[in-house]
């Protein structure tokens, strides 16, 4: 069992998000970790590119917090271990997610983390530095609102992300009163002047351990698992146990329902203007009409329809381990007659 996510190509075209679409895709297909949204298949037909992914049922954490979810501290801890190591491993890729929220992060049915949208996630060098802004207001890291030309950050971000959430996990409110509407120079000023707050009832290793993640200096705050593991207050944390997921979630999702906004989700489809399940009889039909749609079809847009069409990867997770298997298997056939030649020799 598989998610699916599919983009109309006319739509990707006029809104000009076909180089995220590829982007995205270009990166996905290099990462595999227990704790991403892995991808296992990308495809493509006259209308759309389509994305295979793990299919988790636990719902997106935005989701329970709509629902008045309020997290022990152990949730969050065990959170918090298994997002740090999906960024180590982002890290090691050069990968900065810049994205990290809620809404990004989805449980499977046992109740574990894992990463998704990587949409505006972005490579660099270990030497160099991002100085273009993205990600949603509220979860960016004070350095990414620095006056234009002075804009400068690395993998830190995500862990400032990374302690917003968990906060809000915790409290069922942002440390900060920063909104998607707010503008850059209002929310230089909250970093300026706010104060973050935390009840009396939390304990101190997680006030501690969220002062590290929510420091406004990037070079002080807590933004490697190395650091993460140091820290005296997840001592207890056997972090193999929790890479292998053997570490059980205090909070399960609740099995045999589904974990979103059912409302929402059937507005999406409404709205879809070419849905998937119609696509045979338009695909018949377009065959039928015998291309009198392309050519009443602006001609940029078709150069770019033909240009996605020819650029896009197709990929197979499969095929591929398959193809690496038959490949280790063939260097060790190799090594091996090798050994026996050189045995015979002797």
């Amino acid at each position: 069992m598989y998610a699916m996510k599919y983009m109309n190509k006319q739509k990707c075209v006029e809104r000009n998000e076909v180089r995220n679409v590829f982007k995205e895709l270009q990166i996905m297909q290099g990462l595999e970790h227990p704790f991403l949204v892995n991808l296992w298949y990308s495809f493509q037909d006259e209308e759309d590119m389509f994305m295979v992914v793990d299919l988790l049922l636990g719902g997106d954490l935005r989701y329970h917090l709509q629902q008045n979810v309020r997290f022990s501290e152990a949730s969050v801890k065990l959170f918090i271990s298994e997002i740090a190591m999906a960024l180590d491993y982002l890290q090691s890729k050069n990968i900065i997610h810049r994205d990290i929220k809620p809404d990004n992060i989805l449980l499977d049915e046992q109740g574990h983390a894992h990463i998704t949208d990587f949409n505006i996630a972005t490579l660099v060098n270990q030497c160099t530095k991002i100085t273009t802004v993205a990600g949603t207001k509220p979860y960016m890291a004070p350095e990414m609102f620095y006056p234009r030309g002075q804009i400068c950050y690395s993998f830190g971000v995500d862990w400032w992300s990374l302690g917003v959430t968990a906060y809000e996990l915790l409290r069922g409110r942002r440390p900060f009163h920063i909104h998607s509407s707010s503008a850059a120079t209002d929310i230089v000023h909250v970093f300026h002047t706010a104060t973050v707050t935390f009840p009396p009832a939390w304990s101190k290793e997680m006030v501690s351990l969220l002062h590290k993640l929510l420091d406004r200096n990037p070079e002080e705050r807590i933004s490697c698992l190395k650091d993460l593991q140091n820290f005296s207050g997840l001592s207890d944390i056997n972090w193999d146990a929790v890479l292998q997921k053997k570490v059980i979630p205090q909070f399960t999702p609740t099995k045999g329902r589904l974990n979103c906004d059912p409302t929402f989700e059937l507005e999406e489809m409404i709205l879809e203007s070419k849905p998937l399940h119609k696509k045979k009889k338009r695909l018949a039909k377009r065959v039928k009409d015998n291309g009198k749609n392309r050519a009443a079809m602006n001609g940029n847009l078709q150069t770019h329809l033909d240009n996605v069409e020819r650029d896009f990867i197709v990929f197979n997770r499969e095929k591929s381990k398959q193809d690496l298997s038959e490949t280790q298997e063939d260097t060790s056939e190799a090594q091996t007659k090798d050994e026996d030649g050189q045995n015979n020799n002797l």
